[in-house]
């Protein structure tokens, strides 16, 4: 009978965790793979700017601790990019830049700006020396900037013509998605220069 007591409580402690772990997952929804493509979803709710609006001004501190301000980039086409360290999918997506975006168009009027969402510098600066990218980062430790854009969700990319309006939008990371984005950068800048 102890035997069987023993067995009834670890099959609780083993049901709280599964509920927790579940929880876990989907109230905590701020990272991950959502497509801003298709129909209405919960996703496109948390977007505020979208394809064809004009890109909110912003001024970002980068971590070298110059300064850049959106406008001023005006005649760039201009890959806004919100991620996080801790999150995977960003993580994943990081991988790909210097290769695919960085060198793939340098030289060209495109800037990739990767702006880092509600972290301090500190924890930004461990990230990049754990990875050893070097490439500019902004740092938007209160979401002042984030919060023109969106409401949740990261990794989120806006495409930003020469003239300051959005052209693409995404949310997540996945392969195919990122060559998609690749794809609508080289489009942008072919049908502008």
């Amino acid at each position: 009978m102890a035997r069987k007591k023993k067995s009834n409580g670890q099959l609780w402690v083993m049901l709280a965790l599964i509920v927790i772990i579940i929880a876990v997952i989907f109230l905590l929804p701020s990272c991950g793979n959502r497509s801003a493509k298709g129909g209405a979803s919960q996703s496109d709710s948390t977007t505020l700017v979208k394809v064809g609006d004009p890109a909110p001004d912003f001024s970002v501190t980068l971590f070298d601790g110059s300064h850049l301000t959106l406008s001023e980039l005006r005649g760039k086409v201009v890959l806004l990019n919100f991620w996080a360290t801790w999150c995977p999918p960003c993580r994943q997506e990081l991988t790909r830049v210097q290769k695919d975006l960085i060198d793939r168009f340098a030289g060209r009027d495109f800037l990739f700006l990767p702006v880092s969402r509600g972290e301090k510098r500190s924890d930004v600066a461990a990230f990049r020396e754990k990875t050893g990218y070097t490439f500019p980062m902004g740092l938007d430790s209160t979401r002042t900037i984030y919060d023109r854009y969106a409401t949740n969700f990261i990794p989120r990319n806006y495409l930003i013509d020469r003239d300051g309006r959005i052209v693409t939008a995404t949310i997540g990371y996945s392969p195919e998605e990122f060559d998609e984005l690749i794809a609508a950068i080289e489009q942008t800048l072919a049908g502008e220069e």
